[in-house]
């Protein structure tokens, strides 16, 4: 077992006063930190049948695409609009203050595929509830959802209700 804590740098006032960045880049430049979480994810989800890993642009793509090859499962990269060549689907989904926009390829999933969504931090959990409604738009079933952090004050969670959602490290307000 690996305390990921030690591999996650604390940057405050990023981007903005007042915010406490959780900045996975150490995490990722160690290997066997890197390795332990792309293992527990592959555990917790290893025996539910995945042919998808999903994950919104650009962090969550770090995580997805070797899980993706870990559990021989397609990966499918959620973007920000006109970046995906092909066709799209788009969801519009409402931020704290305005709203933002995810594609995803209209051919990258079909009825039947069974999808992890996945990305490196649950905050408030309205990317990934997009990311959840596009999958689902196109007939995929969600088994699970899974972060490296999350933080509980925020609670996405609360948004994800219904599904499976494994964290690997937690922080409250604050810490």
């Amino acid at each position: 077992m690996i305390d990921l804590r030690q591999y996650i740098r604390t940057i405050p006032d990023f981007p903005k006063p007042g915010i406490l960045f959780r900045d996975i880049t150490p995490l990722v430049a160690q290997p066997r930190a890197f390795r332990y979480v792309i293992d527990c994810f592959r555990e917790h989800f290893q025996d539910r049948n995945v042919t998808a890993v999903a994950a919104a642009e650009a962090r969550g793509f770090i995580f997805a695409a070797p899980l993706a090859l870990e559990l021989e499962a397609a990966f499918i990269p959620v973007r920000k609009p006109g970046k995906l060549p092909f066709r799209t689907e788009k969801f519009e989904y409402e931020l704290e203050y305005g709203t933002d926009v995810l594609e995803m390829h209209s051919d990258a999933l079909k009825p039947g595929d069974r999808v992890l969504m996945v990305d490196d931090l649950l905050a408030t959990g309205g990317t990934t509830a997009a990311c959840l409604n596009l999958a689902e738009r196109a007939g995929a079933r969600i088994v699970g959802c899974a972060f490296v952090i999350e933080l509980t004050n925020l609670r996405g969670r609360d948004r994800l209700k219904g599904y499976d959602v494994l964290s690997l490290v937690q922080y409250s307000d604050g810490e």
